[in-house]
């Protein structure tokens, strides 16, 4: 018997765009959305997507690259937010396996670490 092949997941599209998960909105534009995760696994967790379905980085679908331009644009603003409140953010994105929700999405992080923390870790920023 054949193994059936599993079904795409897109938590963004099925659940957050449709308006079956409530989120809590942090910026939005016309074609993109930034809100904090549902499930958080840091202090500020915060997710952007295009409110078009884009399957990934590297496949925009029939989105094209203004879908990529508008989200990178959303994604850069929020991030420049986070910076300046915490002093430090990571813009994560995942790609083929890692990727579970197959809608491109963008984590924007602060993890917690104290800026001693962050500066024993990464350097001292003598720029």
């Amino acid at each position: 018997m054949a193994e059936k092949p599993a079904e795409i997941s897109d938590f963004y599209c099925h659940q957050v765009l449709n308006g079956l998960v409530k989120v809590d909105v942090v910026a939005e534009t016309e074609g993109a959305l930034a809100f904090h995760h549902t499930r958080p696994s840091y202090p500020v967790h915060i997710v952007v997507v295009p409110k078009a379905h884009v399957p990934s980085l590297t496949d925009l679908g029939v989105a094209g690259e203004a879908a990529l331009t508008e989200v990178m644009r959303l994604v850069r603003d929020v991030a420049g937010q986070v910076e300046r409140e915490h002093g430090a953010c990571s813009v994560v994105s995942n790609l083929g396996l890692y990727q579970e929700s197959k809608h491109l999405h963008w984590h924007l992080l602060f993890r917690g670490e104290p800026a001693e923390q962050i500066r024993g870790t990464y350097g001292r920023h003598d720029g």
